[in-house]
């Protein structure tokens, strides 16, 4: 089992999302986060002062999936997320184990409880 974790850009969350049911991925939690990677927030105009925010806004999507749904996951995720063809601040992808999952009203446990 893999956790999946992508944070993408906001606008791109429609798209992402039916393009993971289309791939038959339906479970999913999303979260609004705030951050930024390398690309630095250009400067904004707030209420006649130019102030430079330090976190952008994003979405945090989270997919527990069993190992033969972490590739079909990611292809969808990168087909849908970027932008053009790939522009800065897209995103980013992360995999990592997932040591145990428990559905909490079967008390089923592992790939059967996703």
């Amino acid at each position: 089992m893999k956790m999946v974790t992508a944070i993408i850009q906001p606008d791109k969350l429609d798209a992402v999302r039916e393009a993971l049911i289309a791939a038959e991925i339906t479970r999913i939690t999303v979260s609004r986060c705030t951050g930024h990677g390398r690309h630095q927030p250009q400067a904004e105009l707030y209420r006649g002062q130019e102030v430079v925010p330090n976190l952008l806004p994003k979405v945090r999507l989270d997919i527990a999936c069993n190992d033969a749904f972490v590739e079909i996951a990611v292809e969808a995720i990168l087909g849908a997320a970027t932008h053009d063809g790939g522009t800065v601040g897209d995103g980013k992808i992360f995999i990592t184990p997932l040591e145990e999952c428990i559905r909490i009203r079967t008390r089923e446990r592992g790939g059967m409880a996703i």
